[in-house]
């Protein structure tokens, strides 16, 4: 089972009433990943959250980011090339942007 986790929460203070903080379970196809929401986040928050994250993951686990900060595709581009992790998609669709992670295996 996957694991979706949507962040609404910055510096104690709630950022949007709407936004779920719990985490979420995934199944199906999509079952084994961890997906972050960090929409209305911004630089550099997004990419701290998913560096985070992925230092909890087993080598090799897939981190799905959502993300709407214009800076989030060569963020995680950087993110991804000094830390050894391999960015196996980035999509832009009307202003957010989905990056999926592959976390090093060393």
């Amino acid at each position: 089972m996957g694991l979706a986790i949507r962040l609404g929460w910055i510096y104690g203070a709630i950022m949007n009433d709407t936004k779920n903080t719990q985490a979420m379970p995934i199944d199906g196809d999509d079952a084994g990943l961890i997906t972050m929401d960090l929409t209305g986040l911004k630089c550099p928050l997004p990419v701290l959250k998913a560096r985070r994250q992925i230092g909890q993951m087993p080598a090799g686990g897939i981190l799905v980011v959502i993300a709407d900060d214009p800076a989030a595709p060569l963020d995680f581009d950087h993110f991804c090339q000094t830390g050894g992790h391999d960015l196996l998609e980035s999509v832009a669709k009307d202003g957010v942007f989905t990056m999926r992670i592959a976390k090093a295996l060393a």
